[in-house]
């Protein structure tokens, strides 16, 4: 699939799981997170440290979230991403969005063959900002 017609159809869906989501507002997830939040995105923090961050519940994990997810967007090391990509296909996730710096073929292969859209090495705060949607 084209990835910008991928990122249009991402960035139509409205609950977004952060894995890997900081409290700390200088990490990048944060700045992330907070600018979705401001358009109008349902964000869901993932992290297990955390019980919440930016003011809403976080989850251990994306298998202990209660409801659906449309979009896992992942800030996590490349190595974990695979094992992230399964539990989006297990939870029922729509799109799979790995973070800019975050490449993992595999993961998105995973993604892919379970059904979900997926990006990789893009920014979610960046693609919309330039109108993407």
């Amino acid at each position: 699939m084209n990835a910008n017609h991928a990122i249009k159809q991402i960035l139509a869906m409205q609950t977004i799981a952060v894995v890997g989501l900081s409290p700390k507002s200088e990490r990048p997830s944060n700045g992330v997170a907070r600018y979705l939040m401001d358009q109008g995105y349902t964000i869901i923090p993932v992290n297990p440290g955390h019980d919440t961050i930016l003011g809403l519940r976080a989850y251990p994990s994306l298998k202990a979230i209660p409801g659906p997810v449309d979009v896992v967007d992942v800030f996590r090391r490349a190595e974990f991403a695979a094992s992230v990509a399964e539990d989006a296909v297990a939870i029922g996730a729509r799109a799979f969005w790995l973070q800019l710096w975050i490449i993992n073929d595999a993961a998105v292969k995973i993604a892919e063959q379970g059904g979900l859209l997926a990006v990789q090495n893009r920014c979610l705060k960046i693609e919309h900002a330039q109108g993407r949607f």
